[in-house]
């Protein structure tokens, strides 16, 4: 199968500090692949760099043979890249139904109200709590309730393929499983995802494939049940002795 995403001997630095050291890795329509490595692996730095925020000092990121890399984020959230952000970044001042709105504003050609309305009734079936809270301030949700809304944002903008940077970050068990219970009902649905996830053991259980990010540089490929198998992995990344 055809790759959608292509990263290749992608480099980023912060001055004389390399963040990421010749990645690469890719991404087919349909399928949820995930990376996962320790805390400053590099993990947030490539997802940055995917979604246009930092500019890699060399390497390739191409969507379907189009060349991304150092373009700004607000074109490559229009040639179809979306991210959900680490921290979820709502428009707290704004009520919920506005930050949804906003996630249309990356769309080329910009849709017609009737698209957008079914869409954001779409989002609202899809967490039925958004539309209990549809005319609330985002900043006054609790932080499930504010990732739901990250979630929705982002897919109002009809993104080729989606970026979940930390999606359990901050958030209490019970509403981790239920982020990643929506996470695999958007895999079921078709829709592509690149998932970057502290929790390893939760990510690979969502994902079809998935890479081990260590110090910048990709060690370790493969189907995540393998990923998940593998002894050094599990003692590494899933808690496991």
């Amino acid at each position: 199968m055809d790759s959608l995403l292509e990263v290749r001997d992608l480099v980023v630095s912060y001055g004389a500090i390399e963040a990421l050291r010749g990645v690469s890795f890719d991404v087919r329509e349909g399928e949820v692949v995930t990376i996962i490595g320790a805390n400053g692996a590099g993990k947030s730095s490539l997802m940055k760099a995917v979604a246009g925020l930092v500019r890699p000092r060399s390497g390739s990121i191409t969507l379907r043979g189009q060349e991304l890399a150092g373009l700004p984020a607000h074109r490559v959230a229009t040639q179809g890249i979306v991210m959900v952000p680490e921290g979820r970044h709502l428009f707290a001042d704004q009520t919920v139904t506005d930050n949804l709105l906003l996630g249309t504003r990356c769309r080329r050609p910009p849709a017609t109200r009737e698209v957008i309305a079914g869409d954001l009734q779409k989002e609202f079936d899809r967490f039925p709590r958004m539309r209990e809270r549809a005319s609330q301030l985002a900043g006054t949700l609790s932080g499930g309730e504010q990732q739901m809304v990250a979630i929705s944002r982002a897919l109002m903008g009809r993104p080729r393929i989606l970026l979940m940077d930390e999606p359990s970050l901050g958030l209490a068990p019970l509403l981790v499983r239920e982020v990643f219970a929506s996470i695999q009902r958007l895999r079921d649905e078709g829709v592509t995802i690149l998932l970057v996830e502290q929790m390893a053991y939760m990510a690979l259980e969502v994902a079809v494939r998935g890479y081990v990010l260590e110090q910048g540089r990709i060690t370790h490929a493969g189907p995540a049940k393998e990923l998940a198998a593998n002894p050094e992995i599990a003692r590494a990344y899933l808690g496991r002795t």
